[in-house]
């Protein structure tokens, strides 16, 4: 793989979620639920210490989304219309997700993850280590999220 290629997956998720009305709105609302990231052999080398970190951001495709559909649109946790590009909404211009799981486990080129919120046989375009001191930031606000409770799926969103 050079710069110049495409995305590439360079793995595949697996969960316990095969539709998308299974799979939940986010992965903290799922912490029990588990699942394994298998990442191509020749990539294993680059799993080098994963093993010190608790948490991992997946970065994947979401291949079964139908695209693009609408770029204001009510969204899982409100029925006000929200920019597609102010949400966590699957249909985004590049269907690109990114999740924050729990590092359980790792054994060769197989890594164990916990709350998982993406569907089985998800392809992953990359994994980085959570690392508090850079992705965290207590003071960040909220936006629109903020004061909305969380609920089930609203039935044919997300």
């Amino acid at each position: 793989m050079d710069s110049n290629d495409p995305l590439v997956p360079i793995g595949t998720i697996h969960t316990p979620f095969q539709t998308k009305e299974e799979a939940p709105i986010q992965g903290v609302f799922a912490l029990s639920a588990t699942g394994t990231v298998i990442i191509r052999e020749e990539l294993e080398p680059g799993l080098k210490d994963i093993d010190g970190f608790t948490h991992l951001i997946l970065i994947y495709r979401f291949d079964r989304c139908p695209g693009r559909i609408g770029l204001v649109k009510p969204m899982l946790l409100d029925d006000a219309p929200h920019g597609i590009l102010a949400s966590r909404n699957p249909m985004r211009p590049n269907r690109i997700g990114l999740t924050v799981v729990r590092y359980l486990r790792r054994e060769r080129n197989v890594i164990g993850i916990g709350g998982v919120d993406m569907l089985d046989n998800t392809p992953l375009l990359d994994v980085k280590p959570y690392v508090p001191r850079f992705d965290s930031f207590p003071e960040a606000s909220e936006g629109w999220f903020s004061g909305k409770n969380d609920r089930p799926k609203p039935p044919g969103r997300g």
